[in-house]
């Protein structure tokens, strides 16, 4: 499976790749994440996790007899997303509606540019219910097929770097353990241990299994993460990182096998 990106590729290269290739586009946002990492760290790892997936299917040899080989263009990811929530300190944020209608028009403009296969990764939390609701929306009117994932969900299943309990948190444990691996020098250090909030923040720790609760004014109350990052490790991140690559890397090949 090869690859190329869309900002180097003249328009009748994107042509020929529209033919039986998958369009694959990165979103994140621009948002704070504490005092330690930078405002576009979710756009940071999920270009790092993209970039591994597509470096391990660039290695592959397909076996013989196989499909002509599929190309896989990578877009430039959009760097906003959704985060009114992070508005007390600091982002740079899209209403739902607007970033709704901005992936719609990115689709729509790939569809004519003459893609039928569409992949949109995500990289923050806030965008993934408006990113899953735009795909949806856009396959009933256009003949496409199009997937969307969080990177944080798809795993090869053979890490055992991860907390769960933790993942994928917002500037906590794992997104600080990414960041140490993938962009050390973004990350301020010493990371300050989190200072625990009573009660705990309710959109973290739902009364009830299953229950979604937002209550005013909780991310400035929790001073902008979700838990304790000082103990974050960068060779578990890294560990972590490749685990998500393989795991986005076989959802890519599955996608390519089922929609051929």
């Amino acid at each position: 499976m090869s690859q190329s990106r869309l900002t180097e590729l003249t328009w009748r290269q994107v042509r020929r790749a529209g033919e039986r290739g998958i369009a694959l586009l990165p979103i994140g946002s621009q948002e704070q994440h504490a005092a330690h990492l930078p405002m576009g760290t979710d756009t940071l790892l999920v270009e790092e996790v993209v970039d591994r997936a597509l470096a391990l299917l660039d290695h592959e040899t397909p076996a013989s007899p196989e499909p002509p080989a599929c190309e896989v263009v990578r877009l430039p990811a959009l760097p906003f997303g959704h985060s009114p929530h992070h508005l007390f300190a600091a982002a740079v944020s899209l209403s739902a509606a607007t970033l709704g209608a901005v992936l719609d028009d990115v689709l729509d403009s790939l569809v004519t540019s003459g893609y039928r296969r569409i992949m949109v990764v995500n990289g923050h939390g806030g965008n993934d219910e408006i990113m899953r609701l735009a795909v949806k929306r856009f396959a009933l009117r256009a003949r496409v097929t199009v997937a969307a994932c969080s990177y944080w969900t798809l795993t090869a299943g053979e890490e055992e770097a991860g907390r769960p309990d933790v993942t994928p948190g917002h500037a906590g444990w794992f997104e600080t353990s990414l960041m140490l691996a993938a962009h050390p020098g973004l990350v301020r250090t010493p990371v300050p241990a989190r200072t625990p909030v009573e009660p705990p923040p309710l959109f973290d720790h739902p009364p009830h299994p299953g229950l979604t609760v937002e209550r005013h004014g909780e991310w400035e109350r929790v001073d902008g993460s979700t838990d304790d990052a000082s103990g974050a490790d960068a060779g578990r991140g890294g560990r972590l990182l490749d685990d998500r690559a393989r795991g986005l890397a076989r959802a890519i090949r599955a996608f390519d096998a089922a929609s051929r």
